[in-house]
């Protein structure tokens, strides 16, 4: 059980120590206990405070999954900072340029934290007490960059409390093992993280993503909970040994952070055990939308109605909010907000609507119309609409149709430049028909402005390590 009242999550450890041998984190053959994990969580603390670092601080962390780093951001946590998960898939530059935009006090790599001497005081020590209030930074997300150059989101501790909240109505407790398969950077993987520990239960991490891997450890760990992105329950969906797999501990599967197709949803479940929730929001906060799929199996198309506490509204160009039925961007509040984008108030008030009785909501630049029961579909990203001879296309309803062919593994819909109409359709596909056979189905099969210019046949589609599908790349790439 939660406490009424806010409470930082490295308090809450200190509740959950008592729990003892009890694994709180399992890495391969390696197990934290409970009890191990919030001594080595003093000790980083500690040694953070001895260099003089403290409340107000950032450290970044730009490493690959592992206990350590799991040790070391709660660690900081506890001695009053706030951490930067930076992707060690980025490039030096890149990497040093997020730290710097961070006002980290410092870098921590993998060979860093393979060396505890480097990040860990002595057995017993213990860190100066810091109070730690809700709208203290908890961490700084930098953004995918898949719309330009990427920013850092802070995130207070009042939102990832909020988390925590809404992880008590998901079975998060003390007797759930959550299976860790995504980025400790995204955002994706912090809304399960974290209320798994902050509930006292078990992580099991898995660094790289495998099927095999993936599945064998669901079945020895008897896992509950996982949160996935959509091309990795693509990919558990094709593996042939799937079935043979015992899964039946699972009570909760969750998804996020890109479109998840009605079809593929409906497949994990039929032949996965326990529920299915698929997540709706930013990185920046404003608000969930939260489909219970198991519950909802006839509104699989949408991405749920808003969670408890969420307010979602619909608006029009000229920022008037707009009723059930009709088309426009989704903004949303919630008590799980950024503070901002970190040093980038004019990028921070861009993001911003203000409701006529003055509430701060985030715009998600996500285009949708809520139905008559109250449940959001998502139509696209305001960005990628296509607007073809003075008419809005959007992408996401050829991709249905392309996705419905059965020679089709994989696509994306993006606009190119038309002399004609200004913009045009063109597909990008995955799969082993013909681009003229697939171009000529698809146009038999779609309204008269959205039929395709052309059909691509590629490889695979460029994604981002969370599985989002890289546009830009793909008008970048485009070749008439």
């Amino acid at each position: 059980m939660l406490p009424d009242q806010f409470t930082p999550i490295t308090d809450l450890l200190r509740v959950h120590a008592q729990q003892g041998d009890k694994p709180a984190i399992i890495a391969g053959e390696s197990v934290i206990t409970w009890a191990d994990l919030d001594e080595t969580v003093d000790r980083a603390a500690a040694a953070l405070a001895a260099a003089g670092h403290g409340k107000g601080d950032v450290i970044a962390i730009a490493a690959n999954m592992s206990a350590a780093y799991l040790l070391l951001w709660l660690g900081a946590l506890r001695a009053g900072l706030a951490v930067a998960p930076l992707p060690a898939s980025a490039t030096a530059e890149t990497i040093a340029m997020m730290a710097a935009d961070a006002d980290a006090v410092r870098l921590y790599r993998d060979a860093d934290l393979a060396d505890p001497d480097l990040w860990l005081a002595p057995p017993g020590s213990r860190p100066p007490a810091v109070e730690i209030g809700p709208d203290d930074p908890f961490n700084l997300i930098y953004s995918s960059g898949t719309t330009g150059r990427p920013k850092g989101i802070v995130q207070p501790h009042r939102q990832r409390w909020a988390h925590l909240q809404r992880g008590v109505t998901q079975g998060y407790g003390p007797d759930a093992v959550t299976l860790v398969a995504t980025p400790l950077y995204s955002n994706t993987t912090l809304v399960s993280l974290f209320p798994t520990i902050g509930l006292g239960g078990t992580l099991v991490l898995l660094p790289k993503f495998d099927t095999t891997a993936f599945l064998e450890l669901s079945q020895r760990h008897r896992v509950t909970h996982a949160m996935l992105v959509p091309v990795q329950y693509r990919r558990l969906m094709d593996a042939p040994d799937f079935d043979r797999f015992d899964l039946s501990s699972y009570r909760r599967k969750f998804c996020t952070s890109a479109p998840f197709p009605a079809a593929l949803k409906a497949q994990v479940l039929r032949r996965w055990p326990g529920g299915l929730t698929e997540y709706y929001g930013m990185t920046e906060g404003g608000g969930t939308c939260i489909l219970q799929c198991h519950e909802f199996p006839d509104k699989l198309g949408t991405v749920g109605q808003p969670a408890a506490g969420s307010d979602i509204r619909i608006i029009s160009e000229d920022g008037r909010e707009l009723p059930r039925g009709e088309t426009g961007e989704v903004v949303g509040r919630s008590p799980a907000m950024m503070t901002g984008y970190h040093k980038l108030p004019d990028a921070t008030r861009a993001v911003e609507w203000f409701s006529p009785a003055g509430e701060r909501f985030i715009r998600t630049g996500d285009i949708g119309r809520f139905d008559a029961e109250g449940f959001l579909t998502l139509l696209d990203r305001a960005k990628d609409v296509i607007i073809s001879g003075g008419f809005n296309i959007y992408p996401i309803d050829i991709e249905q149709v392309l996705a419905s062919h059965p020679q089709v593994r994989d696509c994306a819909v993006v606009g190119v430049p038309s002399e004609q109409w200004g913009e045009t359709p063109v597909a990008f596909v995955v799969g082993d028909e013909t681009p003229q056979a697939l171009k000529a189905w698809v146009n038999e099969r779609v309204g008269r402005m959205q039929k395709l210019a052309d059909v691509v046949i590629v490889p695979e589609l460029p994604r981002s390590e969370i599985g989002k599908v890289l546009k830009r790349e793909l008008r970048a790439q485009y070749r008439p």
